[in-house]
């Protein structure tokens, strides 16, 4: 497993890349197996993804019946549902790249994309703790995600250009690809795993 050391070092690189510095390749290790090493990221943001299912299991009860229980299964389903998230956009951007004769550049995409949900995770984690302690401050929280969420589109959107060079439509598209997704299945996986409020 990656230490924070490491961690930091991979970042760093990340914004280099976010700021158009190509310097920001040399801190990545973008070989097959830095692109496997970059899953370690998954165990890093567990304590973002268990403020976000805390969160989620607060939400769901207070829309269902006083005698819901959420046990175990409650959060091996968002488990389920947070791993498809993960793996299913790198799938389908994996595919698109091949269609585009852009293959080699795939480990690129995964391992910054990878170690980009490190800073992404602790963010709305960050913002999901500042809705639970301060729930009148709905309109605040709503302009905060909104940042954020522009944000990530922007950061993932020149990381991708700086490893598929300045091709607007084909960097879009895999931006879009990254993202969309995940919105679409998270919604249809949670009702389909009955773990939807309401």
């Amino acid at each position: 497993m990656p230490s924070l050391k490491e961690v930091e070092h991979y970042l760093t690189g990340l914004w280099l890349l976010v700021l158009r510095d190509p310097k920001g390749f040399q801190y990545l290790d973008l070989s097959e197996r830095g692109s496997l090493r970059s899953f370690w990221a998954v165990v890093w943001t567990l304590p973002a993804m268990l403020v976000s299912w805390m969160w989620w299991r607060s939400t769901y009860l207070e829309k269902m019946p006083p005698d819901t229980e959420t046990g175990l299964l409650f959060f091996l389903r968002l488990a389920m549902i947070e791993a498809s998230n993960w793996l299913l956009p790198l799938i389908f951007v994996g595919v698109l790249m091949l269609a585009l004769g852009v293959g080699q550049k795939f480990s690129a995409v995964v391992v910054a994309t990878n170690w980009m949900a490190i800073p992404v995770s602790y963010t709305y984690a960050f913002l999901i703790l500042v809705m639970m302690l301060l729930p009148g401050a709905s309109g605040l929280i709503v302009l905060l995600w909104f940042v954020a969420f522009f944000s990530v589109v922007l950061a993932l959107f020149r990381i991708i250009g700086m490893i598929c060079g300045d091709q607007f439509a084909m960097v879009a598209t895999l931006t879009m690809l990254l993202l969309i997704p995940t919105m679409i299945l998270s919604e249809v996986l949670e009702r389909f795993l009955g773990v939807f409020p309401g």
